[in-house]
């Protein structure tokens, strides 16, 4: 199914151009860039003598960008820290793409919240619609309306370290399939817009509200559900079919599914929903 909140292009490597700024930013001629990288939410450009800026610099800027369809050019009209996001600061940014005709269209359709923002990850696509880290230069968009920005804002930040010094990566691919709801870890989410659920981890990064309304749902791992006692949304998937599609979860649905079992089984984040 589409993932709400991604942006339609893919952004890659820096096409040999330039940068060139609108007002108020002081610049006469276009400055000669050197390259173009993302470091957690922002983009850092380094120019050829050296400098380096970030995109809370770059307000008013321009760059012309390579990707899979060609040269796009892209403008950061904005950029603010997100008050909402948990652990390091993540950058939203406003963002528009040259059209064809010369105007300019927004990156990002609007969130929950009517903001049409997102922000940069150095991440390129997996398996099974997973992420992995992508090479230097090489970055995509995520808008704050679907998922994979979500994650990043629940504090499952993929370019840090978590206990024991490892990657969070896994448990932000973990959150992505939880969110989704991506029960078989196929890439084939199965909630809908609007759905309340409340989860939590065993890094200790989000807690759960215990709201008297919600059941233990699942719990996750960066392959999807490890069990299910119940699922989200009854009209999209059953627990039969869960069963019968995915392997890994026969005799793991139902009464049996706790987050004891969850746990046990190597579950690392948890959710519970309305049964």
């Amino acid at each position: 199914m589409p993932v709400p909140g991604h942006a339609a292009m893919r952004l890659a490597t820096l096409l040999a151009a330039a940068l060139a700024f609108a007002a108020p930013v002081v610049a006469a001629e276009p400055a000669a860039v050197r390259a173009v990288d993302v470091e957690g939410t922002r983009f850092k450009v380094t120019m050829q003598d050296g400098s380096v800026r970030f995109s809370d610099q770059l307000v008013g800027a321009t760059v012309a960008i390579q990707t899979g369809r060609g040269t796009v050019r892209l403008r950061i009209d904005a950029v603010e820290r997100d008050a909402k996001a948990v652990g390091q600061p993540v950058w939203l940014h406003t963002l528009s793409a040259r059209q064809r005709d010369g105007s300019w269209a927004p990156v990002c359709q609007p969130d929950p919240d009517g903001r049409p923002v997102g922000f940069p990850l150095a991440l390129l696509p997996g398996v099974r619609q997973s992420l992995l880290a992508a090479d230097p230069g090489a970055f995509e968009i995520f808008c704050t309306g679907g998922a994979r920005a979500k994650c990043v804002r629940f504090g499952y930040q993929p370019w840090t370290t978590g206990p024991e010094g490892r990657s969070m990566l896994s448990a932000y691919n973990t959150c992505v399939r939880m969110v989704r709801a991506d029960y078989g870890g196929e890439g084939e989410g199965t909630t809908r817009n609007g759905m309340s659920i409340d989860f939590y981890d065993s890094y200790g990064i989000q807690k759960p509200d215990n709201d008297e309304e919600h059941v233990f749902e699942a719990g996750w791992d960066e392959h999807g559900a490890v069990c299910v006692h119940h699922v989200r949304v009854k009209e999209n998937v059953t627990l039969v079919q869960l069963e019968q599609r995915y392997p890994r979860l026969k005799g793991r649905t139902g009464a049996v599914c706790t987050e004891e079992f969850a746990r046990a089984h190597g579950a690392t984040l948890f959710n519970r929903s309305r049964d």
